[in-house]
């Protein structure tokens, strides 16, 4: 398979959509009229700003097409609330998930976009209730208003926290039994899952171990991927965005690390093939 050379400028991500899912994924679209897999996940697994992205070099690895079902900024929400992805991600021979954050998702304390999980959208009477010195429409995303209410004190935040990481293992089982029998779930970060979740600056927000560790007995096979000091190193260097995208560039895994992520879960999903 052929991959575009970097260059200057945005990345063509060849949008394209499967089955009756109303989400846009990134393309070229695969044919999935025989056996394929599916790859499900947030804005890692999407590859943004990446020219080859680790479903696209797992493919080549393999020789089975992939369809690359990330979804920038996901949160379960956005694959629970379409039908369409799921039967997609369901008549895969093997599906993978990628582990994604807590915040992105509605609640009982604020609502998000049911397609753009990262959108917040109104804070429910209950979130006001606990802080009514704080304006709700200054916030448009989930990272800010998190961000913002953990300045105000951990502690006052743990009920949003605690919702948010109980709802997050539900909805994430929810996925799960929607995917095909052989189905692998992966972290990938820069470092391993917490042994207890930290402030919100760390990615995927408010999950440790103990989460995921909850979610490996629905698996076939779990791989943990931490970037390597190089591929860390190597930054935006391999990676194709705009000047005004380049803040957003130095937050994700680049080119190297995408590799390593496609070198640890090929071999796992060859086994289960």
């Amino acid at each position: 398979m052929a991959f575009v050379h970097p260059g200057d400028g945005a990345l063509d991500y060849f949008s394209c959509h499967y089955g009756m899912s109303r989400l846009t994924f990134r393309g070229p679209r695969r044919d999935l009229t025989g056996e394929y897999l599916a790859m499900l996940g947030g804005t890692v697994t999407h590859g943004r700003f990446v020219i080859a992205p680790f479903p696209a070099l797992v493919e080549e690895r393999l020789g089975v097409p992939v369809a690359n079902l990330g979804v920038p900024n996901a949160g379960p929400d956005v694959y629970l609330g379409d039908r369409g992805v799921g039967e997609v991600a369901g008549a895969a021979h093997l599906a993978v998930l990628q582990v994604l954050g807590a915040q992105n998702q509605t609640n009982r304390f604020y609502t998000v976009h049911p397609r753009r999980n990262d959108r917040f959208i109104a804070a429910t009477p209950l979130l006001r209730s606990m802080y009514r010195d704080v304006d709700f429409t200054e916030f448009h995303f989930t990272r800010h208003l998190i961000h913002a209410l953990w300045a105000r004190g951990p502690e006052r935040l743990a009920p949003v926290v605690e919702e948010l990481r109980n709802l997050w293992l539900v909805r994430m089982r929810g996925i799960l039994a929607r995917m095909p029998q052989r189905r692998v779930l992966v972290w990938t970060g820069s470092a391993p899952p917490p042994e207890s979740f930290g402030p919100p600056n760390t990615a995927p927000m408010f999950i440790d171990r103990g989460l995921v560790e909850a979610l490996v007995p629905d698996v076939s096979a779990y791989v943990e991927h931490v970037a390597s000091p190089a591929a860390q190193a190597e930054g935006v260097r391999a990676m194709r965005f705009t000047p005004a995208e380049e803040s957003a560039a130095q937050e994700l895994p680049g080119a190297a690390a995408h590799r390593e992520m496609a070198e640890a879960l090929a071999p796992v999903i060859e086994r289960l093939l």
